[in-house]
């Protein structure tokens, strides 16, 4: 893996709130028992916090109704929950409505490796970008996280924040713009299209050795899922010989799926998506491992790329 200062994208998602609701006193924080919460930001800011307990269909009306009034809420349940638990009531109630609700999906993908397919969040982005009005964000590390947490305050309409669980080294110190693409690296054979952290990392991890097979690959770190950068994506299929999509989520329906998706319409080129295979996880193991055994590992990166670039003999 890269190597890097590590820290958790939980971790700076709730220092940076905590330190924006501190002069903005319209962001609440809306908890589902999450923990640690309670600890931080109730401790200091009371007025601006509440717990709806285990109730992620409530917290997601709660929520929509302080939106009406001109408050911002950030509503803090797991990835698995807000994407299928309380998918109607994010549907008609914020999205139906487009209402700044702020969702913040924790443990998404198999980052919850430990606890298994109940808090698994292997197709939540696929739920949540064929949503009307939800932007769909999946940051790479903490800087990241704080400076999209920062900018999805005011960002118009609802947002889903996809976050892991657990620490990871730091990608790169840029601020990320809201629907642009994040080019990492340079590349003119291949374009790998990550996002998400073990991802992102991959994708690095993949071109660094695809570099010592003199195969030059750009590395696009996708952190907006929707709105998708389209031309980024239209420049990587008229500039490289294809692309190779990265995700901790089910090869269906997510970033592949858009990133094909946009593709077929306006860049017609070869594309590779590296995702998590078409079933559940019951293995044991870290994240990286369960990743792996899915069928996403920075192994598979380079192989599709290989393949994309009809270089796979090379030794």
């Amino acid at each position: 893996m890269t190597s890097g200062l590590l820290s958790s994208d939980r971790a700076a998602y709730r220092a940076t709130l905590l330190e924006l609701a501190r002069s903005d006193p319209r962001i609440w924080c809306l908890d589902s028992d999450m923990g640690g919460l309670e600890k931080e930001f109730q401790a200091e800011l009371p007025g601006q916090y509440v717990d709806v307990g285990i109730a992620e269909a409530n917290l997601m009306s709660f929520a929509a109704a302080l939106a009406s009034q001109g408050i911002v809420p950030f509503a803090n349940t797991m990835a698995a929950f807000a994407s299928a638990r309380a998918l109607e009531q994010v549907k008609l109630d914020i999205a139906y409505h487009d209402l700044p609700v702020r969702i913040v999906a924790t443990h998404a993908g198999l980052s919850a490796a430990h606890y298994g397919p109940t808090h698994h969040a292997t197709n939540d982005v696929a739920a949540m970008r064929t949503l009307p009005n939800m932007t769909v964000l999946a940051p790479a590390d903490a800087a990241e996280t704080a400076h999209l947490v920062a900018a999805a305050v005011e960002h118009p309409g609802p947002v889903y924040l996809r976050l892991g669980r657990n620490p990871i080294p730091l990608v790169s110190d840029r601020p990320p713009t809201i629907a642009r693409a994040m080019e990492l690296r340079e590349g003119s054979d291949v374009t790998i299209v990550a996002s998400g952290a073990l991802p992102v990392h991959f994708a690095l991890d993949a071109a660094a050795e695809l570099r010592e097979r003199h195969i030059s690959a750009r590395v696009l770190n996708m952190h907006t899922i929707k709105p998708l950068d389209v031309p980024a994506l239209v420049a990587a299929a008229e500039q490289t010989a294809g692309v190779v999509t990265v995700e901790d989520h089910s090869v269906f329906g997510g970033l592949g799926g858009a990133v094909a998706e946009a593709l077929a319409e306006h860049r017609p080129t070869r594309v590779r998506r590296v995702g998590i295979a078409d079933a559940f996880c019951h293995r044991p193991g870290t994240h990286a491992e369960q990743l792996a055994a899915a069928g996403v590992s920075p192994a598979h990166v380079v192989s599709a790329a290989l393949a994309v670039t009809d270089k796979g003999d090379q030794s």
